[in-house]
């Protein structure tokens, strides 16, 4: 009924189908009695789960800035800025003959609509979780259609990229527009239409993928990049005269600044057929997008750089826009999560040029790749456990020295410039992240080998990061 509606010449208005739908949904909530999709879970859109986090629903401005129109539309406009940088035309390629969109199985739409977490806020069409989990048998078979429609002519419905930001304040004492982080309430069909692309894009990853992200990898996590940074640091610190240097980046509004073309092009030598990248470039441009706070609502604007925070597929975009962000120097390596990018250091006799000149390179290629390196929130950590340690000079990016620090913030952890980590480090199948001490040698025992793996034979094989670090230090310390 809505497709026939909606297809003219043969051809189906994607924008004409996806809003009747919507619209027939909201029109189920507010009489449901007289649909076919009557249900308790349609009563009120209060029974829906129409719940807010407590973020999202309490967030105001600071009553220095308040909430009125004018600011609200200078708040949007703020958060659009990176609009300005963008002068390269979105293009779709005309897809080869033997290459066919992606289809959906209706058996996984099912299967995604009933995993909708139901108190989740809903997007602008104001269609809560609740309704999309409770009626996925009846939802199914016309949302599935939308989406492949949708594949097959590489084109999103605009209803489905709107997006309403809600700016919530970074810290109590709100004195500039900066001050606000934006989260985009995008509609919940949209959310489970990217799990669904994500999965795929996920499947279809080449074995060539840069082996040090650990994003959106089978059997990776945290955990792993933690430990693959750990390692490298302390086996290159097994050797004598040596010391690491770990740079923790931070990117200033990382999805924000996301060319869409740019990305596009990167997916295309990853492999991935044109018709999905044609998909991704439409997902991505001509979004609209207002701000709202309270009952009070920005313009609309339209954007077409970047991907709102609060989408499902932004992280894993940024994470393939920065496969080709690897090491030029074999010294050197790019520990990466998503958008968390350590660069590891290993220096041997205080030459760090190779790592200074890898440092550059990163600039440059952020400058070509439109990312925005924020220096002043950029970290440095030194390990050296020599008993004599040289001054180290300071290292410059962008003409501003960045701060060496004894500890800083690591995918959920704390690391210390002696590698020690604090906090929740989850290793399979063990509680906690306490670790045993070193056992004391007694006095009429022989004294334990320097050489590490040693030690992790003769003791407890529990706690391997601890036991190695101790070793690493004992061997400086000779």
């Amino acid at each position: 009924m809505f497709k026939e509606a909606a297809t003219y010449n043969n051809q189906t208005d994607i924008d004409e189908y996806a809003m009747s739908v919507s619209a027939y949904i909201n029109k189920c909530m507010e009489d449901p009695e007289s649909t076919g999709l009557s249900s308790m879970t349609l009563r009120t859109p209060g029974e829906c789960g129409m719940a807010y986090g407590p973020s999202l629903a309490t967030s105001q401005p600071s009553p220095a800035c308040g909430n009125d129109t004018d600011f609200l539309n200078d708040l949007n406009n703020f958060f659009g800025r990176f609009e300005a940088l963008n002068s390269t035309p979105a293009e779709k390629e005309v897809p080869l003959q033997e290459e066919t969109a992606l289809c959906l199985a209706s058996a996984d739409v099912r299967r995604t609509l009933k995993r909708v977490k139901t108190r989740k806020a809903p997007g602008p069409d104001n269609i809560p979780g609740r309704v999309l989990r409770e009626c996925a048998d009846q939802l199914t078979c016309v949302l599935t259609d939308i989406f492949n429609t949708s594949l097959s002519q590489a084109k999103v419905p605009t209803c489905f990229k709107a997006a309403t930001i809600i700016p919530v304040p970074k810290k109590a004492h709100i004195t500039s527009l900066n001050d606000y982080r934006p989260v985009a309430l995008t509609p919940i069909m949209m959310k489970c239409f990217e799990r669904l692309v994500k999965d795929h894009i996920i499947s279809k990853l080449p074995p060539t993928f840069d082996p040090l992200q650990f994003a959106y990898r089978p059997n990776r996590s945290t955990e792993d990049a933690i430990c693959s940074a750990l390692h490298l640091s302390l086996t290159h610190l097994e050797e004598k005269n040596t010391h690491v240097r770990m740079l923790f980046l931070d990117f200033s509004s990382a999805f924000n600044t996301i060319i869409p073309q740019h990305m596009v092009g990167k997916l295309g030598l990853l492999g991935f057929s044109t018709p999905l990248c044609n998909w991704l470039l439409d997902f991505l441009t001509e979004r609209p997008q207002s701000v709202r706070v309270g009952k009070n609502t920005s313009s609309v604007i339209t954007l077409s750089t970047g991907s709102p925070q609060g989408c499902v597929l932004s992280p894993l975009l940024f994470t393939l826009m920065t496969h080709d962000c690897v090491p030029r120097s074999a010294t050197n390596h790019i520990v990466k999560f998503a958008d968390d990018t350590t660069v590891v250091g290993l220096i041997r006799d205080d030459n760090d040029l190779a790592y200074r000149e890898e440092v550059e390179q990163l600039v440059r290629w952020c400058e070509g790749n439109n990312l925005i390196l924020n220096a002043d929130k950029t970290k440095e950590i030194i390990v050296d456990f020599r008993k004599i340690q040289p001054s180290h000079a300071p290292l410059l990016i962008n003409n501003s020295a960045v701060e060496v620090v004894s500890s800083t913030k690591f995918l959920g952890v704390h690391i210390t410039d002696d590698l020690t980590v604090v906090g929740e480090l989850c290793v399979p199948g063990q509680e906690g992240t306490a670790a045993p001490a070193l056992p004391e040698t007694d006095e009429e025992s022989p004294p334990a080998p320097a050489h590490p793996h040693y030690v992790l034979q003769e003791y407890c094989r529990e706690h391997p990061h601890q036991l190695h670090l101790c070793v690493v230090r004992r061997m400086h310390c000779c």
